[in-house]
C-alpha cells in the first residue's frame, strides 16, 4: 500500500494527524499550520503592540516551552516588534521546581531570551516544601494558587512589564468551562474564556496566544521540533475536581475530534449571555477583581491542581450510576403524593419573583503588602499569618456590600 500524501501539499509523506480534525500532513506542513494558527489568534485578538515588552511565564513545561519557541519565531517572521523575556516562578519544591528551572535556563540560552527567576521565599519567606511540611498535601494548591498569582505580577513589575502570557491551551479553556458549567459558576465561566485578562489589583494583563491550541498537537509540535521541555507533574498535585472535567473534555474528544473547540466556542457564547455587573467584566479586557480572581485560584487550589488517575471513574461506576438512575425513575412513578387539607403542595408554589442579590466588591491596598484586595487584609498575607503563627486552617472570607439588581 503506497504511503498517504499530505493533504496540504500533496508531495511529501504524511506523518502526523492532527488530532483537531483528523487531517493527515507531513512535518513541514503541520509545523507551519500550527504557526499560522497562532499567529491568526495573535493578530484577530490584537494581542500585542509593537514595542511592547512581554514576559512568557516560563515553568519549562510543554505549554511554555512551545510559546516561547513560536512567539520567538513569529515575532522574527512577522516584525512584531516585541522584546521577548522569560519570567519563571520558583515555589521551592525540591526534585520538581528546581529540575524545571534548569530546562527554563536551558531555553533562555536557546531562544537568546532574558531570563528573570521569582521565588516564593524571597517575597514570602516560605518554600512550598515548608508549607507542606506544616500543612500538609491537603489544601497545599490554595497556597501555592495564591502566592503564585501575585508572584508573577511582582515579578513583572520589577521588570517594568505589562503584559505577561501564558501558556494555557484549548484542552485547559474547556476543562475550565466544563468545570464552571458543572458547579453552575457564571461569573467565573465569564471569566474564564477570555483570551485577554486584566486584574483590577494591578495594571498588569494577561493573555493566552495558544487557546485554541490541542494539547495533544503542542506535544506533536514540541515532539517534531525537538524542543527541550520537563514532563514531570508536581508532586504535590492532590485530587482534583479538574481531572473529572479532564476526563469528561477527552472522552468526548474521542468521538468527536472537535469537542474540545465545540466547547471552548460554546463557553464564548454563554460569556456575552452573562450580565456585567455578575461576570465584573464591564471594562473592555475583561477586568476581574482581585478577590474574583484569587477566589478563582482558591477554589481550584482546595480540590488541587492534578491527580494521580486524572479523576478517571473506575469502569462499574457509570453502569451502577445509570442502573441506580433506571431505578429511581421505577420507583417514581409508583410514588403516591398525600396533601393535608388546607394546605397547597410545594409543587404549586409559583415561581420566585425575588429579584437576585449579587455580591459587590470593593477593592482597597493591603494594610500590610499593599497588593489591592477587597479586603483591608489580602488573601495572601492572611494565609502567611496563618503559617508564621502555626495556624494554617485560617479561614479567608471575601467581604462585599451585597446590592440588589434586577436583570
Amino acid at each position: 500500500m503506497p504511503p498517504t500524501p499530505c493533504a496540504l501539499c500533496h508531495t511529501s509523506r504524511a506523518l502526523v494527524i492532527r488530532p483537531k480534525n483528523h487531517q493527515k500532513l507531513c512535518k513541514a506542513c503541520f509545523l507551519a499550520l500550527f504557526e499560522a494558527e497562532i499567529h491568526n489568534t495573535i493578530t484577530s485578538n490584537s494581542l500585542f503592540s509593537p514595542g511592547e515588552r512581554i514576559a512568557i511565564g516560563a515553568s519549562g513545561g510543554k505549554d511554555s516551552t512551545v510559546l516561547a519557541s513560536v512567539l520567538k519565531t513569529l515575532n522574527e517572521r512577522h516584525n512584531y516588534g516585541l522584546d521577548l523575556l522569560l519570567l519563571s516562578i520558583d515555589e521551592g519544591i525540591k526534585g520538581y521546581r528546581d529540575d524545571s528551572l534548569e530546562t527554563v535556563k536551558r531555553n533562555a540560552t536557546q531562544y537568546e531570551m532574558p531570563l528573570s527567576i521569582v521565588g516564593y521565599d524571597e517575597l514570602y519567606g516560605w518554600t512550598m516544601d515548608q508549607v507542606v511540611s506544616q500543612i500538609g498535601k491537603k489544601g497545599n494548591c490554595t497556597y501555592c494558587g495564591v502566592f503564585r498569582r501575585q508572584a508573577l505580577d511582582r515579578g513583572a513589575a520589577r521588570l517594568g512589564i505589562k503584559h505577561v502570557v501564558t501558556g494555557h491551551n484549548a484542552d485547559d479553556v474547556a476543562e475550565t468551562v466544563m468545570m464552571n458549567l458543572l458547579r453552575g459558576d457564571l461569573p467565573r465561566l465569564s471569566r474564564a474564556t477570555s483570551i485577554v485578562t486584566a486584574s483590577a489589583a494591578s495594571d498588569i494583563k494577561r493573555s493566552k496566544p495558544l487557546k485554541y491550541a490541542y494539547e495533544k498537537e503542542i506535544v506533536l509540535y514540541a515532539h517534531h521540533k525537538r524542543l527541550d521541555y520537563f514532563s514531570t507533574e508536581c508532586i504535590y498535585s492532590p485530587e482534583a475536581f479538574r481531572g473529572s472535567a479532564r476526563t469528561l473534555i477527552k472522552n468526548l474528544e474521542r468521538v468527536r475530534p472537535s469537542a474540545i473547540l465545540d466547547v471552548v466556542r460554546s463557553g464564548e457564547d454563554m460569556a456575552r449571555l452573562v450580565p456585567a455587573e455578575v461576570s465584573n467584566s464591564n471594562q473592555p479586557l475583561a477586568n476581574t477583581t482581585d478577590a474574583a480572581v484569587a477566589a478563582d485560584e482558591e477554589a481550584e487550589g482546595e480540590a488541587g491542581c492534578g491527580s494521580a488517575n486524572n479523576g478517571r471513574a473506575s469502569g462499574g461506576e457509570m453502569a451502577a450510576m445509570e442502573q441506580k438512575l433506571r431505578n429511581e425513575e421505577e420507583a417514581t412513578g409508583k410514588e403516591t403524593d398525600f396533601t393535608l387539607q388546607g394546605q397547597r403542595h410545594d409543587r404549586c408554589k409559583p415561581p420566585s419573583t425575588t429579584a437576585k442579590k449579587l455580591p459587590k466588591q470593593h477593592l482597597r491596598r493591603c494594610v500590610r503588602c499593599g497588593y489591592l484586595s477587597s479586603q483591608p487584609v489580602c488573601k495572601a498575607c492572611m494565609l502567611l499569618e496563618g503559617l508564621n503563627k502555626n495556624r494554617p486552617k485560617t479561614e479567608i472570607g471575601v467581604s462585599v456590600s451585597v446590592v440588589e439588581e434586577r436583570y
